[in-house]
């Protein structure tokens, strides 16, 4: 005969004769909600505006970088990285929101990385800086987003001639449009005195 005993607050227990050990004890499981919860995963983006970017020789050149995301990144956590690229391939100059170049203080991160801005600064610019940058973020856990790049272009400094030859040039452009009307105006002339000799013989019929 099994008898069965309840006690408040414990287990359900089985005694019998022939009960093993391991009948011996009926546990009741109730499920609970847990109280560890799985972290949401970083949602990252990174935008650098614009595309495209252009300076001479000389002046300072600001290219921008912005990140927002659902969650705050704790600022000592989050890194950030710009590397160029250009025909001669790859070069890194700043990481962990610090300067790799050696010897040059042209080149330092001057955003606000509690307002989501990691932008970068290169103080006069020379030709050797042309290429494509782009900004990359590292998360907290780990996680690498990077923003589509942006192309700079550097244009060399005009000497003490320089505004004769800007004339220069638009007025080669000027002549040049000019010289194409001229053409077409030739080419034209005979069709249209065709035309006119057609409608002249049309009208006298």
């Amino acid at each position: 005969t099994l008898l069965f005993f309840l006690f408040p607050g414990t287990d359900v227990g089985v005694s019998g004769g022939s009960a093993s050990k391991e009948n011996a004890a009926v546990t009741h499981i109730t499920a609970q909600p847990s109280l560890l919860t799985t972290p949401e995963p970083w949602h990252l983006l990174v935008t650098q505006t614009p595309a495209k970017e252009k300076a001479k020789e000389g002046e300072t050149v600001v290219l921008n970088c912005h990140f927002n995301s659902p969650r705050r990144p704790s600022l000592t956590d989050l890194m950030v990285k710009w590397y160029k690229e250009d025909e001669k391939g790859q070069m890194d100059l700043l990481e962990n929101n610090v300067t790799v170049l050696p010897n040059n203080s042209r080149v330092f991160m001057s955003g606000d990385l509690s307002q989501g801005d990691a932008s970068l600064v290169i103080l006069n610019v020379t030709t050797s800086d042309h290429g494509i940058y782009f900004c990359e973020v590292t998360l907290p856990d780990g996680k690498v987003v990077t923003g589509d790049g942006t192309k700079l272009r550097i244009r060399r400094a005009l000497g003490l001639f320089g505004i004769e030859e800007s004339i220069g040039t638009i007025i080669g452009v000027v002549a040049a449009g000019i010289g194409g009307v001229v053409v077409l105006i030739i080419v034209l002339t005979p069709q249209l005195r065709r035309c006119i000799l057609c409608m002249g013989q049309g009208s006298r019929q």
